[in-house]
């Protein structure tokens, strides 16, 4: 978020702004990339993922640093901006591009479900007799196939 959130200040001319966001997102890659790291060398059923090597996040790694750079080199060239000790404030709540979430609520119950009705779907009290056993397969018999030559008079005529 910080990496996207540092292209948006730079494409806003806050160049100093968008230097102390990338650093930030710098930051957090290289303990994201640790942590996948450390993941990824544990021993278990889940050993075959690999976090650190999945593209989306190699092609982060290369573009925080890429735009870092760019941000570096435009804000030597053009901006001359003061970077900020602090980072700057993500913005977390969305106001473009998102539809407003309808809230969920649940619909009424039927008046048919009371708790008598509830307590007769009891699995416990399910007939003895219930277990029923799968007939055994038949024998299929191999059929024999007539031998069908081809014919050169068949009857058809093309007029």
């Amino acid at each position: 978020a910080y990496c996207y959130h540092g292209q948006t200040l730079l494409a806003s001319d806050k160049c100093g702004e968008a230097i102390r966001s990338l650093q930030e997102s710098e930051k957090f890659f290289a303990k994201a990339e640790a942590l996948c790291k450390e993941y990824g060398e544990t021993k278990g059923p889940g050993t075959t993922a690999k976090p650190s090597g999945h593209l989306f996040f190699r092609k982060l790694g290369s573009l925080i640093k890429n735009t870092l750079e760019k941000c570096q080199r435009e804000n030597g060239f053009i901006y001359f901006q003061k970077v900020p000790a602090e980072a700057p404030q993500l913005e977390l709540k969305a106001n473009y591009g998102l539809v407003e979430p309808v809230p969920f609520e649940f619909p009424a119950l039927n008046t048919h479900w009371t708790p008598e009705t509830v307590a007769a779907f009891d699995l416990t009290k399910r007939p003895k007799d219930d277990t029923t056993k799968p007939k055994p397969d038949e024998e299929v018999k191999p059929l024999k196939e007539p031998d069908i030559k081809p014919q050169k008079d068949s009857g058809c005529q093309i007029s």
